[in-house]
């Protein structure tokens, strides 16, 4: 990697987290087309590389929402005990039954999209409050692990998918944002290990590309402190259309490059 490469993902970083972080968002499911389209990093490598820019990235958004004492919850509980087991399933998925590219693209798409607009849908026309209700705790850990599978396969860790689903099922971004973002820089660490090790048993190019990943990652550390300060200041109709807008465009976008 050459230096305007590392410098091109410390910015990319930086700009990514600051506009997620503040939803719950880590950000590294925005640099899968920068990597896979512009910086030419092989698929199913990919995936490791976004799992260790949420490991570098992580503590920044972390470390401000612990500050505001919101890391204690019941909730960010769940949804680590949920993700992590299904992040170490979701690894060895992707790499030995979606290595290809415009697969892991056409998922992407599916998964985002819909639950994109769908929140967009539930933020300009509520529903009643009986239907609009958080799930239960029980389903809440359920739904922790399908997503940390879902999210170990493309290297999110899971909490851009939870977030999305907890936040138009009724729950706050306040609530929700600093769980997932928990949520997601444990799985992240867990899966980033896990393919390190997978990538000993071929010779496919399955292990991360650390110096990207650390490049992006620290633009991300910055860039996630200063999003987390910039949460409180946003009203929660704003957070919760900008969540589902960001899902939407970036499910349009995977599916018409796995087009082409």
């Amino acid at each position: 990697m050459t230096w305007s490469t590392g410098t091109a993902g410390l910015a990319v970083g930086l700009l990514i987290a600051v506009v997620t972080a503040p939803v719950g968002v880590s950000g590294a499911v925005f640099l899968l087309p920068v990597q896979l389209s512009v910086l030419g990093v092989p698929s199913p490598a990919v995936t490791p590389t976004n799992l260790l820019y949420n490991v570098v990235a992580g503590p920044g958004a972390l470390l401000r929402h612990y500050r505001d004492g919101l890391l204690r919850s019941s909730l960010t509980l769940r949804l680590v005990t949920g993700t992590l087991p299904g992040v170490v399933i979701g690894a060895v998925v992707r790499v030995f039954a979606v290595p290809g590219a415009t697969t892991f693209r056409l998922l992407v798409a599916a998964l985002l999209m819909p639950l994109g607009l769908w929140l967009i849908g539930r933020t300009l026309q509520p529903v009643r409050p009986a239907v609009a209700a958080a799930p239960s705790p029980g389903a809440v850990t359920g739904l922790a692990l399908v997503v940390g599978v879902v999210g170990g396969i493309y290297g999110i860790g899971g909490g851009s998918i939870l977030s999305l689903v907890l936040v138009g099922r009724g729950m706050p971004v306040a609530r929700v944002a600093p769980a997932a973002l928990a949520s997601t820089f444990a799985t992240s660490v867990a899966g980033a290990a896990v393919f390190a090790l997978l990538s000993l048993t071929g010779s496919r190019a399955i292990a991360p590309d650390w110096y990207l990943g650390l490049a992006c990652g620290l633009g991300g550390l910055i860039g996630g402190y200063l999003g987390a300060r910039l949460r409180p200041r946003l009203p929660e109709t704003a957070l919760r259309l900008l969540l589902g807008a960001l899902a939407a465009v970036l499910g349009a976008l995977y599916a018409v490059q796995s087009l082409r």
